[in-house]
């Protein structure tokens, strides 16, 4: 059995400490991780890997998360790859404005590593049951 059995996922996140992060906890809870620094990397990662679930920071430089989550939704490859939005805004609406954009979740920043597997798998299953 592989080390990382339980799933790929892609974090595209443009802060190295968040992804460093984010990978450390993944990778102990069995999970392979890939990480994008930006909209571009994010787009040759979903070509080049298996990806069974994307994290999704929604501030970034270059393109947003959220005009990202849409441009990924259009493609038909990676449309039904679930998307969790990883956003420190927590103003009324974020949430749905995350769910609007085509988010399936959303996990508030600062991130609790104490529950994030939890977290993960419960987006996981849901992915799996589609």
């Amino acid at each position: 059995m592989s080390e990382f059995e339980k799933g790929n996922i892609l974090y595209v996140e443009d802060n190295p400490d968040n992804r460093n992060l984010i990978r450390r906890v993944l990778n102990a809870e069995g999970y392979f991780f890939v990480e994008a620094a930006n909209a571009k990397q994010a787009i040759e990662k979903l070509a080049s890997e298996k990806i069974d679930l994307i994290l999704m920071d929604i501030n970034m430089p270059d393109m947003d998360g959220y005009t990202l989550t849409a441009e990924i939704k259009k493609m038909s490859r990676f449309a039904a790859i679930p998307i969790v939005a990883v956003t420190a805004n927590v103003m009324r609406g974020d949430r749905e404005k995350s769910l609007e954009a085509g988010c399936d979740g959303y996990i508030q920043k600062p991130i609790d590593i104490d529950t994030l597997a939890q977290q993960i798998e419960r987006f996981m299953r849901r992915s799996t049951n589609v």
